[in-house]
């Protein structure tokens, strides 16, 4: 049986890809300080609480038993935030990551699989936006994660610890088989805060920048499933576990849909209306962010399922709503 270490497993994506492990058989540990997971999240696994940055604590989770490979999810996500308060970006995302990556070297753990982000691309010279695409991050969140992947890349070189970096578009969507969702505090993904608009939780959607270069002066982005993302981390693990060398791959659906398309879309599924409030654009948003998925499909044999944006909307309409 393979043994997985999982940090930030509690969490959104990090959960789902619990649950698609452990539907492959594999003993999955959990290390979370649940800031923001959910403990009922983590399903079956097993559930060590603690902070990457207690340095001690993590090596003696690591000391318990051999892990085959470790899948790094534990971060924080908001952009905003990090312009606001950059020092806590690079404590929780970047100092973190190299506790572990030191860590997982002095436990002997050969591979990890790390949670990255296209805000790695900053604002793209290209659509769609492929893995040689220079790194220029606009935000000190998508620094933290471009500085991880060196991280990764210089680890792999000289210390031989096997690194898949994938970089997300826009996760959404809710396990269809029920008990996971999206549910951050504070929430700041757009198809969240539109249903939760919708059941009258928020007063209104806002909807930021209107006069974008785009069809409709709203940003463009490539929404993918959060379950496609989960199978795609068990294919990355199964070529770790091979013996392939790493890379960094894209996880994206290749189409691209506006804020207001995503909006009129989710009004139909959740059949009333989304009351909205027009602001300007948020410092370092792009007008389009859009994957090329050709490499996910080469290095993974990976192909997204559920992501057409109605099955996405579905989905997360049935997690919103049945939560009373």
């Amino acid at each position: 049986m393979t043994s997985v270490f999982v940090t930030g497993g509690a969490g959104y994506i990090g959960s789902h890809t619990v649950r698609a492990l452990l539907r492959r058989g594999c003993e999955v540990t959990v290390f979370d300080n649940l800031s923001s997971g959910r403990r009922e999240f983590v399903g079956e696994a097993r559930l060590l609480v603690g902070d990457l940055r207690d340095k001690e604590a993590l090596r003696a989770a690591l000391a318990e038993r051999p892990y085959a490979a470790a899948l790094h999810f534990a971060s924080l996500i908001q952009v905003g935030e990090s312009y606001d308060n950059p020092r806590k970006y690079y404590e929780h995302n970047l100092v973190s990551s190299l506790n572990l990556l030191g860590a997982l070297l002095d436990a002997g753990v050969p591979a990890l699989i790390f949670s990255s982000s296209a805000a790695v691309y900053g604002r793209p010279e290209s659509i769609p936006i492929r893995e040689d695409h220079p790194l220029r991050p606009a935000n000190p969140y998508g620094r933290s994660k471009a500085m991880v992947e060196e991280l990764c890349e210089d680890y792999e070189r000289a210390h031989g610890l096997r690194s898949m970096r994938l970089r997300y578009f826009n996760a959404a969507g809710a396990d269809p088989e029920g008990g996971l969702g999206e549910c951050h505090d504070p929430e700041t993904h757009l198809i969240p805060n539109i249903f939760q608009t919708a059941l009258g939780r928020r007063p209104a959607l806002e909807v930021f920048g209107t006069d974008f270069p785009t069809p409709d002066g709203t940003a463009v982005r490539d929404y993918i499933h959060v379950v496609d993302l989960a199978e795609a981390h068990a294919l990355a693990l199964e070529r770790l576990l091979d013996g392939a060398p790493g890379a960094a791959v894209n996880l994206g659906a290749n189409r691209g849909y506006s804020v207001r398309e995503v909006l009129d879309r989710a009004a139909k599924v959740a059949g009333r209306p989304v009351p909205c409030l027009e602001k300007p654009r948020r410092l370092g948003d792009v007008p389009v962010l859009l994957a090329s998925a050709e490499e996910a499909g080469r290095l993974l044999g990976w192909k997204p399922r559920l992501s057409d944006l109605d099955d996405i909307l579905r989905s997360a309409w049935t997690w919103h709503s049945g939560r009373g």
